[in-house]
């Protein structure tokens, strides 16, 4: 990997020209000096930037946080969404991979003792109260992970754009033990980078099909963070309050309740930043309720970009849930994932044109 330097060439035309021209802001924020920070990594058929007649799609994507003895889809599929995008959308995609988050914003949202059993493995029962097991690669695995939710985020707030991070595994955590395969709660990590660096209000749009109760718990009494839910499974749900609204549905009122959600947003057009966990568990193949189908989750993703746009919101989104049953595999879980880009790079080019 190289230092990704401001370019010194013009930049591409269209949805991603607001990223491009807010490098130095990126920088000031993500990073602190235009030398180190977002690094691209060397994949040359994903040199989007060589193509300017079309928008380009920014993605954190680290491969540290795939190398752990852990299996669970939650770490190992980012390899494989990012294989997916490779291959699908060579020239569409710019992988960068994020610097390390410091001690001092984890311990803002994460207990000291609880960091220090992931990170060290003892005591065993704190360090693999996420339901993933422990080993001496865990940290790297999911520091890495939670470090490419903070770069996509900040990126996508410092160039008013949208972006990805292929990161899972985030929003049950909570401040002293993980839960639900979730260790580090990256989403409000993020935020609270965000709301460092400037912003003062973050809204998560919480689309798994499990409840972020992590989430949830943690921005309690934070002030600039909020989170609208909407959920078809009855885990880690937890009472709506003004800053954390959570409405569980069905198959058949799913995207009404999106749309609810969103315009229970009050005067949206003074959020900072979206930050979109883009769970596609809701899927009737992965235990969702019968009825919510692919093209239902595309409309879903739609009308979350769709939104966003008319409030002219930057937004970033992450993975979240999406896991191999007997009717898919991996390679099947990482094309269903792949939805959420293809509406992302739509919504940029619809950005560009308005």
């Amino acid at each position: 990997m190289t230092s990704y330097e401001s370019p010194t060439t013009p930049g591409p035309s269209g949805g991603d020209q607001l990223a491009w021209e807010a490098w130095p802001t990126l920088f000031e924020h993500v990073v602190g000096a235009p030398s180190a920070g977002l690094h691209e990594i060397g994949i040359d058929e994903a040199a989007g930037l060589d193509v300017p007649s079309e928008p380009v799609l920014t993605v954190v994507h680290d491969p540290a946080g795939n190398d752990t003895g852990e299996t669970f889809d939650t770490l190992s599929k980012a390899d494989r969404i990012a294989a997916w995008l490779r291959a699908r959308m060579p020239h569409r995609i710019r992988f960068l991979v994020g610097d390390p988050v410091p001690m001092s914003e984890l311990a803002q949202t994460h207990a000291p003792e609880y960091l220090e059993a992931v990170r060290d493995g003892e005591p065993r029962e704190l360090a693999e109260s996420s339901g993933m097991s422990w080993d001496e690669r865990l940290w790297t695995a999911v520091m890495a992970s939670t470090a490419s939710v903070r770069a996509a985020a900040l990126a996508a707030w410092a160039g008013r754009t949208v972006t990805g991070a292929t990161s899972s595994g985030l929003h049950h955590a909570r401040y002293d033990h993980g839960a639900g395969y979730c260790t580090l709660n990256g989403l409000v990590v993020a935020a609270r980078a965000v709301l460092a660096a400037g912003a003062r209000r973050v809204l998560v749009v919480d689309l798994d099909a499990h409840a972020g109760g992590g989430t949830a718990s943690l921005i309690e009494g934070v002030d600039g963070i909020e989170q609208v839910d909407v959920t078809v499974l009855g885990y880690d749900t937890y009472e709506s309050r003004p800053d954390a609204r959570l409405e569980v549905v069905g198959a058949k009122d799913y995207l009404d309740a999106v749309r609810r959600a969103l315009r229970s947003v009050v005067d949206p057009g003074t959020v900072d930043l979206v930050v979109y966990n883009a769970g596609m568990d809701p899927h009737e193949w992965a235990g969702g309720p019968a009825g919510i189908t692919t093209e239902v989750l595309r409309a879903r993703d739609r009308l979350v970009m769709e939104w966003a746009e008319a409030h002219d919101l930057p937004l970033s989104f992450v993975m979240a849930g999406g896991y191999r049953t007997a009717r898919w595999d991996l390679d099947d879980v990482a094309a269903l994932h792949g939805v959420t880009f293809e509406e992302a790079l739509r919504s940029l080019g619809r950005r560009a044109a308005a």
